[in-house]
């Protein structure tokens, strides 16, 4: 019996927790990035590897996924992993992003961003927010929609995403199209009841998400602090729709709720999945009807999102 009456398809799961700890982070991003390059794309999927100019101009690495056989252009999704803000992709990430790109159809531009604690804030959501402008600036040549250019991601990631729709506005740069938060990070100030109550949930809990705060931020005080909080942020005007999913029993679900009623208080368009039964990274079970569910609901949104 399980502490938490999770659904059947996540059990298995019960007893694994996110390794975060600072000396670890060189030897398991290893063995995550070999995973995830070894993973072949699915079937009917294309990858593409560039490297554009970053924060400060340092390389960062996109993979670009594109249907095989559809003609371009095509709308355009920026993904940004989860990963506390200083994991690699895990493999699991690549089966989503090809099913994103093939069933949509549209191009999926993965950031391969640079991680915390060894580039801490604002370093990785500033990588995020150059490979948008790159990605806009080089429409034509990647054979990207300039009109349908969407930001999203999963967990870290989402709060990366909501930061990039953030900054975008604030610097009068090419407008976003759409958002897509996955069981986001919105809150650095960690006072939701769902993180007071989740302490011991599997893969990623209230006592990890302390950690991964502390090894994002530091102690210094930040100017631009909204950038990584997205909650924090003065105002939520004027930012694009979004399609917001959170797990139930996962110490970020009511950060995601509060997100998705603040951008509708600033009448923007929302749509929000409550999944049931879910816990935190519920993906990871490739083969459930749950996963299977969720990803044709993200699909959808982002059909509705790209006019198709």
């Amino acid at each position: 019996m399980t502490k938490y009456p999770i659904h059947p398809d996540f059990v298995k799961y019960e007893k694994m927790k996110t390794p975060i700890a600072p000396g670890l982070l060189p030897l398991m991003n290893g063995i995550i990035e070999r995973g995830f390059n070894k993973r072949l794309p699915n079937q009917g999927v294309r990858e593409i590897r560039k490297r554009i100019p970053g924060y400060l101009h340092e390389p960062v690495e996109i993979i670009i996924y594109e249907p095989e056989e559809i003609a371009a252009p095509l709308p355009c999704l920026i993904y940004l992993h989860g990963g506390a803000f200083v994991l690699k992709s895990a493999a699991f990430h690549k089966h989503l992003i090809c099913e994103y790109a093939k069933h949509t159809p549209c191009k999926v531009v993965f950031v391969d961003y640079r991680l915390a604690p060894k580039h801490a804030f604002p370093v990785g959501v500033e990588d995020c927010y150059a490979a948008f402008n790159w990605v806009h600036h080089n429409a034509a040549e990647i054979g990207i929609d300039p009109e349908k250019i969407a930001v999203g991601g999963d967990s870290a990631g989402g709060a990366l995403a909501a930061a990039v729709c953030l900054m975008a506005r604030d610097r009068k740069a090419p407008k976003i199209s759409f958002q897509m938060l996955i069981y986001p990070v919105t809150d650095a100030r960690q006072i939701t009841d769902s993180i007071k109550e989740f302490v011991d949930t599997p893969l990623w809990n209230a006592r990890q998400n302390q950690k991964m705060w502390q090894l994002y931020l530091g102690d210094q005080v930040h100017r631009d602090k909204a950038y990584a909080s997205p909650m924090e942020a003065t105002s939520f005007d004027n930012l694009p729709p979004a399609y917001v999913e959170v797990a139930e029993f996962d110490c970020l679900r009511d950060e995601g709720i509060l997100f998705t009623e603040a951008l509708q208080q600033s009448r923007v368009a929302v749509e929000l999945n409550q999944t049931r039964g879910t816990i935190h990274g519920f993906e990871i079970a490739e083969t459930s009807e749950i996963v299977k569910g969720s990803l044709i609901r993200r699909v959808d949104a982002l059909k509705r999102a790209f006019g198709d």
